[in-house]
């Protein structure tokens, strides 16, 4: 058997942490989205695996929002508020719909997404049993924040 002496240092490669790469790709699972006001991307992850993403968008073979325009924007609906007016489900939902849809549990998983949940999302995740949210930044919804302190579901932001 050969021996391969190391006469130089080998180049320390700069990776990006866990927490960085799942993020990233969140962010780019956000450019699939066909929200006019907000794109939002989410990953769901176990055991440093993707399991599922989701983009905020109409459901399949309905109409994009370019299409039919925004009822929120027409009505100035601020953000966090009256979601049932929205045509699209949010990137966390999508996500979750996608895992159910192929079969795979999220349960003990982790969420990261390019924003806080709105309290919506928030409950799907608790049900699914999302154990962790990373995320971006933060999203104007203190029910969510409380509803995911009192389930003990952990959140972090990672710039």
């Amino acid at each position: 058997m050969t021996t391969i002496a190391k006469t130089e240092k080998e180049p320390k490669l700069k990776r990006p942490s866990w927490d960085e790469y799942f993020l990233s790709i969140a962010e780019l699972v956000s450019k699939r989205s066909t929200c006019l006001r907000r794109h939002v991307g989410a990953v769901i992850v176990k055991n440093k695996r993707i399991l599922a993403t989701g983009y905020n968008g109409a459901p399949s073979d309905i109409r994009h929002c370019e299409v039919t325009g925004c009822l929120r924007e027409e009505m100035k609906v601020p953000s966090g508020e009256r979601h049932e007016l929205c045509r699209g489900l949010h990137g966390e939902q999508n996500a979750i719909v996608q895992a159910s849809y192929h079969g795979v549990s999220i349960n003990g998983a982790s969420l990261y997404c390019t924003t806080l949940p709105c309290i919506i999302c928030a409950k799907m995740l608790i049900n699914a049993g999302i154990t962790e949210i990373v995320i971006a930044k933060g999203y104007p919804d203190k029910m969510t924040a409380d509803f995911l302190k009192e389930a003990d579901i952990k959140v972090r932001t990672v710039k």
